[in-house]
């Protein structure tokens, strides 16, 4: 042990105190045995520091900040230099905070657009969502904080995101849901890890020995410790044991006592705790003894400007109607032009210093501005006044940009989507003005995939995504031309739903999500069986043209020219995709394994350069438990977009291992068709039973069913909670805000009541609540008496 002189001054409570915070926000101190304490806080794109009473949804407010595009809008730019550069700008600012930890970012796969926090994670691509996450990583653990990948692992719906249990192959699972996160972590070295809410096959990932340490220590070499999702960690003492540090938020003495009492009574070594403790203070220490760093508020600004404006997707340009000509007229139309929808909603909710606003900042750009109006409501009902006041208006101008998007209510933590569509009063706008307008050119804001049926009734289509306090001003900047859009898109949009493989099932609302897609996530399904997509992954348009050529591969890897063929100066992404066609261990068509970005001159040439790496060729072999290269003739690709290759190669190469997998009576996975997985097929890329629902209406409820399953309760007392609950949930619904509280509620599990509220619960008084949610009054009012009085003598005793 590195810290042994003062682990062996810490008595057996001091030690399990250390395993969890002591508030909302900070970690234990023992200033007289040398441990200090460190402040973590929300901030995937900007920091959310909250100063008084403490919250993780963002529900009361924090200092001011800079808020940077999100993770969803800064995958667009294909750019880690740039995202590591924001990391850095983050950084700094948590230091000038007096923020130690930063909880971020976020890399889950979006293995479906309906996931309601889509806007915080990259890609539905690993290997851009670990590249981009490692460069943020970089970035942010430059300036003396610590960043915090989250959350490991296969954490992919809100919906019971505490309480449900992702069932995924061993193949899916290394290969799609954890390579991100082991190139983030070799790549980026993070001194915290998040681990999810979620089970994975069974297990709670907060409790996971062979995924927290068998392989995120020994097979990655992580050395920072890992901290649960606030109210995530289910059995305390089997997460210590198996490898989590930090349980959060603080429990005071609750979560203290259970590992006192566990190493007492021979469940828990006191030397695995001793190991624990002493990897958390190897960060704690470290953290502590930085020097505080300053900032330049407008420097950060105008970096989250930059970010923005290379982040921006031209999706759609047609006649070349953009960029805008100075001497044609321009009507602004949509409420989100005046009021800018710019960051997502949940913990990650930044208290921006300065957001830019669009009609403010028209009179600095060389535009013949006519005229504003609203043309909707930003919750989704019709106003009649405001169409026709728009319509008018459209009647004035040469060229309407219309701003539409996601509202708040569509798209935030704790809520999954239902659909794809705008809202309605957008669509109907929309439609009125494209019959008395030809030349519309939408600007979109939104964190994910939205459906894009109505993109044949306007001319241009610009997303911005979701795109930081800058943003609006950096929208104009590609609009005038001054930019010149570079962005691509990091997943795909599809023609409907429907068309996702895991869109039967999701969200799961039982027990288990069942990940029958296996590999065939995003553009691997849509690629490999050939089904049309309204905008494939990697696609992204420019006011100039790009021409590849001159493909040469060696051992190591590849190079080629790509020049700019048009008349402005841009900026191209080159995609490398790998397949193998004669391939005897099934596989997607093409899959991302590199790229890179290249700003160029009109008619200015540069030599691209993409090496090979241990993930080039490999697939994992759950015969040898390891990754291996199948041997043969791979193909190269390279190209603008995963639908648009311009240049194609060939390469050998030597197998590692003999021993393939069977894969006998998996023709569905074989060809891609994914859609209609059956039950035999699906048991049999598990390689044991799929579980069965073990709840049914009727049954008493668990400790780890969620408060929702109160509506089912034998208790009338339970069931008028469930009721209310479920009132305000609709109310916030209708006011177009989402109650995040409320929200984390319904979705809550009855255990997570003894870690969510300060230590006033513990598993015993829980479980007596219980007693009496399951029809048993009194008594369980017996029981919460009893563990009450325990409750307080052991509080007594350890005080």
């Amino acid at each position: 042990m590195k810290h042994r002189a003062i682990i062996e001054q810490l008595t057996l409570e001091e030690k399990a105190a250390l395993m969890a915070g002591k508030s909302v926000w900070e970690t234990k101190d023992f200033p007289e045995k040398g441990i200090p304490s460190v402040f973590l806080s929300d901030g995937p794109h900007g920091i959310r520091k909250q100063e008084g009473s403490g919250d993780h949804l963002g529900l009361n407010a924090s200092v001011p900040a800079t808020c940077f595009p999100t993770a969803a809008t800064l995958a667009n730019s294909w750019d880690p230099a740039l995202v590591e550069e924001v990391g850095a700008a983050l950084g700094a600012e948590a230091s000038s905070l007096g923020v130690h930890v930063v909880l971020g970012p976020g890399l889950n796969i979006k293995r479906n657009p309906l996931c309601g926090r889509n806007f915080e994670y990259y890609s539905e691509d690993p290997y851009q969502a670990g590249k981009m996450a490692a460069a943020m990583i970089r970035g942010l653990q430059s300036q003396g904080v610590a960043a915090t990948p989250k959350h490991l692992a296969v954490n992919s719906q809100e919906l019971r995101r505490m309480a449900s249990d992702s069932i995924v192959d061993e193949r899916t699972l290394r290969e799609i849901y954890l390579t991100g996160f082991e190139i983030a972590v070799r790549e980026g070295n993070p001194k915290a890890i998040m681990s999810a809410y979620n089970k994975i096959n069974g297990i709670y990932a907060n409790e996971d020995k062979r995924l927290l340490r068998d392989i995120l220590r020994d097979e990655w070499g992580f050395t920072g410790f890992v901290v649960s999702d606030w109210g995530g960690s289910n059995d305390h003492v089997l997460g210590v044991e198996n490898g989590s540090h930090l349980e959060m938020p603080g429990t005071t003495t609750v979560g203290q006592k259970e590992l006192i009492d566990a190493v007492q009574s021979g469940r828990l070594s006191e030397s695995v705790l001793d190991e624990r403790v002493d990897e958390l203070l190897q960060v704690v220490l470290d953290l502590a003894a930085q020097e505080k760093r300053s900032i330049d508020v407008n420097k950060q600004h105008q970096l989250a400007r930059r970010a923005a404006a290379e982040s921006i997707v031209l999706l759609k340009n047609e006649d070349q109607v953009l960029p805008l000509q100075a001497e044609k007229t321009v009507a602004v139309i949509g409420e989100f032009a005046k009021n800018p929808r710019y960051q997502g909603a949940g913990s990650s909710l930044i208290n921006a210093r300065q957001v830019d606003n669009t009609l403010e900042a028209m009179k600095d750009y060389p535009l013949t501005y006519v005229g504003y109006a609203q043309g909707y409501q930003r919750i989704d009902q019709p106003d009649e006044a405001l169409v026709t006041e728009a319509l008018a208006l459209a009647q004035q101008a040469d060229t309407v940009l219309y701003y539409m998007g996601l509202d708040e209510i569509s798209e935030s933590e704790g809520l999954d989507r239902t659909h794809l569509q705008l809202p309605k009063n957008q669509l109907h706008l929309l439609e009125k003005l494209a019959a008395i307008h030809e030349k519309i050119v939408v600007v979109l804001s939104a964190g994910s995939v939205v459906d894009m049926s109505w993109d044949k009734h306007v001319k241009a289509v610009v997303h911005g995504y979701l795109s930081g306090e800058a943003g609006a001003r950096a929208m104009l900047d590609a609009l005038t031309g001054l930019v010149n859009p570079s962005g691509k898109l990091s997943e795909t949009y599809p023609i409907a739903l429907a068309d996702v493989p895991s869109s039967k099932e999701f969200p799961a609302e039982g027990d288990y999500a069942l990940y029958r897609e296996g590999l065939y996530v995003g553009y691997r399904y849509f690629d490999t069986t050939q089904t049309a997509v309204q905008y494939p992954f990697g696609y992204g348009l420019s006011y100039t043209t790009f021409a590849y050529g001159d493909l040469r591969i060696h051992e190591t890897g590849l190079s080629m020219t790509v020049t700019n063929t048009g008349e402005r100066a841009g900026a191209e992404v080159v995609q490398l995709y790998v397949g193998k066609e004669d391939a005897r261990v099934f596989r997607p068509s093409k899959e991302l394994k590199g790229f890179a970005k290249v700003y160029l001159e009109a008619g200015q040439s540069t030599e691209v350069n993409l090496s090979f790496d241990d993930k080039t060729f490999r697939y994992f072999n759950t015969v040898t438990n390891a990754f291996e290269i199948e041997g043969g003739t791979y193909q190269l690709y390279l190209g603008a977009s995963v639908s648009d290759i311009r240049l194609v190669a060939e390469i050998t190469q030597e197998a590692t291992t003999e021993h393939l997998p069977e894969l006998t009576g998996l023709d569905s996975y074989q060809a891609g068709q994914v859609l209609q997985v059956t039950d035999e097929e699906f048991t049999r890329l598990l390689g044991r039973p799929i579980p069965v629902e073990s709840w049914q209406v009727g049954q008493e409820l668990r400790l780890n069913d969620p408060l929702s399953k109160m509506q089912y309760a034998k208790s009338g007392l339970a069931r008028l909670v469930y009721k209310l609950l479920h009132h305000l949930l609709k109310k916030a619904e209708q006011k177009g805000k989402p109650d995040l509280n409320l929200l984390f509620l319904y979705n809550m599990p009855f255990r997570a009541l003894a870690k969510m509220t300060g230590g006033m619960l513990d598993q015993q008084m829980v479980a007596a609540i219980l007693v009496i949610v399951n029809g048993h009054f009194m008594k369980g009012v017996g029981q919460l008496w009893k563990a009450f009085r325990a409750k307080q003598g052991y509080q007594k005793q350890l005080s």
